[in-house]
């Protein structure tokens, strides 16, 4: 009997424990948010409606999941957009090509080379931008943005150590082994080198990709965390059961 309580507690605790995927770290005195995930997780972007029109905001990726009895679990910023939120490089969503990818060098962040793709297929994967154009990797979904943060171990070559550039920036970063990816955001404003030394030695992740900076946030079901912002682009965030 005592057997059979515990393991109807475990069913009900391990989905919380699965679904709890962000927690705040310090690295140099710095605080971060992170939500770590794994390639057997549900994982996507999201930027097109089924109205043709961008989601824009979590709410409306919410609404769309509804129909599945699924939610987000957490979700952030994906890429930078036009003023129309139609991505600036290539997005792939669910398998279709929304916006192509753009290899020129250009004003910006975006255009700070290298920059690179966020993958996901049968692994993860954060890929050079020309790299990615070459060879092509399947992928279900993904997101063009700059500048890499980390680049097979190193930093950005453009990074300065006494920039002066400070804004509450978000990323992600992928393991050697394409198994976990691990999306971050600045609790505070941070330079680039700043936040790259967080994906590169404090989480010990070889490639890393910005996103954005200043727009940034974060939604956090599980840790009631709702950032507010005006309407956004391209979004990445996990799928779990609604409820």
């Amino acid at each position: 009997m005592r057997l059979s309580i515990l393991g109807v507690l475990l069913t009900l605790l391990l989905p919380s424990i699965a679904e709890a995927a962000c927690r705040d770290i310090d690295f140099d005195g710095l605080p971060y948010t992170i939500c770590e995930v794994g390639i057997a997780d549900d994982i996507r972007l999201f930027q097109q409606a089924a109205d043709g029109r961008p989601y824009g905001s979590f709410d409306r990726v919410n609404a769309a999941l509804a129909a599945e009895g699924k939610q987000l679990g957490f979700a952030m910023n994906a890429g930078m957009y036009h003023a129309d939120r139609a991505p600036v490089g290539l997005m792939i969503e669910d398998g279709v090509e929304r916006a192509p990818i753009v290899t020129a060098e250009g004003p910006g962040n975006f255009g700070l080379l290298p920059n690179g793709v966020f993958c996901i297929g049968e692994r993860f994967a954060v890929i050079e931008s020309r790299a990615f154009a070459a060879a092509p990797p399947a992928c279900r979904f993904a997101s063009q943005s700059g500048p890499m943060l980390v680049i097979d171990g190193a930093l950005h070559p453009r990074f300065l150590v006494d920039s002066t550039s400070l804004y509450i920036r978000n990323g992600v970063g992928v393991s050697a082994d394409g198994r976990t990816a691990t999306f971050a955001i600045s609790n505070r404003r941070v330079t680039f080198h700043q936040f790259g030394r967080m994906f590169r030695d404090g989480l010990k992740l070889p490639d890393a990709l910005y996103f954005d900076g200043s727009i940034s946030r974060l939604y956090d079901a599980g840790r009631n965390r709702f950032d507010w912002g005006g309407p956004m682009g391209p979004m990445v965030g996990s799928v779990i059961p609604k409820g």
